[in-house]
């Protein structure tokens, strides 16, 4: 991939030392001009490693030197001034002189905790970032220019995960209990689970249940709230009867989920609901929501 520096006075090619068939993933890289482009995915706990091979596009390239930066960054996008940088590490390239053919420099950044992961949201962006500056003097025809990356990292299975057993009604109307299996599920889960009719007097037409996004970005009056119904399935058509069981299998694995994330660095966080939805012949709607807990458990 080749990039013009400011003046087009050199090209910049990263080449990124990576595993074979590393996992990649398309995202939307935010910039002058946004573009759909295709990233290679890195655990957290992996040095990100390679070469950069930087050709002078003249007779010669004068410089005070090259440094490349590792860089973790969250934007806002009601504050796109703002960057909130939560990593940023330095290795210097190249000292001060004069390229007048490619040249190539190795880097790498080992032992480099990367915590949080890559994220694309509705109101907040988190992306790690290489950074390669070649300086000149007095900042004039300076090129810089970045390379994404995407970080997923791995979690445990949790040691405890309880079931989910709550009911909900309307007085002497309705009553209803819903059970599911457990509390905490992984991107590739299945949620199974099943609804008891206690008390029916209401004639119930259907009955759906969704999965709920809901993304919070910035903090005081700043803070943003949006939620997002990723998907949405009917598990009944028609009216119920005192003493039925409706069983539920939902499918987790083409909800375009992320892990929960709660307060990274202080500035978001990223929940998940059920939302079990009945509707009667009158179209009144009767909902109960449920925050369950996502994990990854493989890269992907």
């Amino acid at each position: 991939m080749n990039f013009l520096g400011f003046g087009s006075s050199a090209t910049v090619l990263f080449k990124l030392k990576a595993k074979k068939n590393r996992p990649k993933k398309k995202v939307v890289v935010t910039g002058s001009k946004p573009r759909v482009k295709e990233l290679c995915i890195y655990q957290g706990t992996e040095p990100i490693a390679g070469e950069i091979v930087i050709t002078p596009k003249g007779r010669k390239l004068e410089h005070i030197g090259v440094k490349i930066e590792l860089v973790g960054q969250i934007e806002l996008f009601y504050d796109r001034g703002n960057h909130y940088e939560f990593t940023s590490l330095v290795r210097e390239l190249a000292p001060p002189g004069i390229m007048t053919t490619s040249q190539i420099f190795a880097f790498s950044f080992e032992n480099v905790e990367k915590e949080h992961e890559s994220y694309n949201g509705l109101n907040v962006q988190l992306r790690y970032f290489l950074r390669v500056t070649i300086s000149s003097q007095y900042g004039v025809n300076t090129i810089a220019q970045e390379e994404d990356l995407w970080i997923q990292n791995l979690n445990p299975p949790p040691q405890i995960n309880h079931s989910i057993k709550m009911e909900v009604g309307i007085e002497e109307c309705l009553h209803i209990e819903f059970e599911y299996d457990k509390s905490k599920y992984h991107l590739n889960d299945v949620v199974i689970g099943k609804v008891y009719f206690l008390l029916v007097r209401i004639k119930i037409k259907s009955m759906e249940l969704a999965i709920v996004k809901r993304e919070s970005a910035g903090s005081g009056s700043n803070m943003v709230n949006d939620s997002e119904t990723l998907v949405k399935f009917e598990i009944m058509d028609g009216a119920p009867v005192r003493g039925e069981s409706i069983p539920v299998r939902l499918f987790l694995s083409n909800s375009r989920l992320t892990p929960t994330y709660s307060n990274v660095n202080n500035q978001f966080s990223v929940k998940y609901y059920l939302n079990l939805v009945l509707l009667d012949e009158t179209d009144r709607r009767y909902f109960k929501q449920q925050e369950i807990q996502i994990y990854r458990n493989t890269i992907s």
